[in-house]
């Protein structure tokens, strides 16, 4: 099962961006946005369970960024607000059948192809 990410681009400082991340047809009961930034290694954004809709986030993005989910569209979403040079990175979203939270990127089944998020002036 190939995830499908998307909404990636060029933005200012101070900006904002909305990935998704789609499996049509599939259900998971968690996703998860993983961002690598050049030269490091993949590191944990943020984190959904599909039932009940629990949410988790780094502190790095804690208070800027949102993920939510459409459960008719089997779409996850990530709102990027107030962006900043550091959060320039590929973003990949990640999902599978497990129910707890994990923000170990070794912990998941599925994959997307990856989204590039570039942050400058």
């Amino acid at each position: 099962v190939q995830l499908q990410a998307s909404g990636g681009g060029l933005v200012q400082p101070g900006g904002s961006l909305r990935l998704s991340c789609t499996a049509p047809g599939r259900t998971f009961r968690r996703t998860t946005w993983f961002r690598q930034a050049p030269g490091k290694e993949r590191e944990f954004a943020a984190s959904i369970k599909w039932s009940g809709g629990f949410t988790y986030y780094a502190d790095s993005v804690k208070g800027r960024f949102t993920v939510s989910r459409d459960n008719a569209k089997s779409t996850v979403y990530l709102q990027m607000n107030i962006l900043r040079p550091e959060d320039t990175a590929v973003y990949y979203c990640a999902a599978d059948a497990q129910s707890y939270f994990s923000s170990s990127w070794s912990n998941y089944d599925y994959w997307g192809q990856g989204t590039e998020v570039t942050v400058s002036s």
